[in-house]
């Protein structure tokens, strides 16, 4: 399981002071960023070298209780999945000072596509290899 810390910032919150549901998306992509950095595997990289990409096909989020400006947060990735073509995470957000208190759950499906065209292609051996490996 790979983790991520985050802080909440006063621009992710909303009027009521909580952090604003569609920035829980946000943190949850950053952790998969920075995942798959830490494989090994840049983004930016990916694209100009490899000529794929991953984009979103299908995601489920289950809101648990609120993050709050300055809240200090884990977010962590497990590959459930890492098929031909598409890989599927399932992650979880929690306070760093009560791991047993979730604030959301995530689960994610990513198709990889050739880049530019997106057109649906199989994930590099290099990166299918990783991501099953963990």
């Amino acid at each position: 399981m790979f983790e991520q810390r985050f802080r909440v910032y006063y621009e992710d919150t909303d009027a009521s002071g909580v952090m604003y549901h569609a920035r829980y998306l946000a943190f949850f992509e950053r952790a998969r960023t920075e995942y798959l950095r830490a494989l090994g595997f840049d983004q930016q990289a990916l694209m100009q070298e490899q000529g794929i990409a991953f984009t979103l096909s299908d995601l489920a989020v289950r809101y648990r209780r609120p993050a709050r400006l300055d809240d200090e947060l884990i977010v962590s990735v497990v590959v459930e999945k890492a098929g031909a073509a598409s890989v599927q995470f399932r992650q979880r957000m929690w306070l760093a000072a009560a791991a047993d208190q979730d604030l959301a759950e995530l689960t994610v499906r990513a198709g990889c596509v050739a880049y530019p065209s997106f057109q649906v292609t199989r994930m590099p051996e290099d990166v299918r290899t990783a991501l099953q490996s963990k």
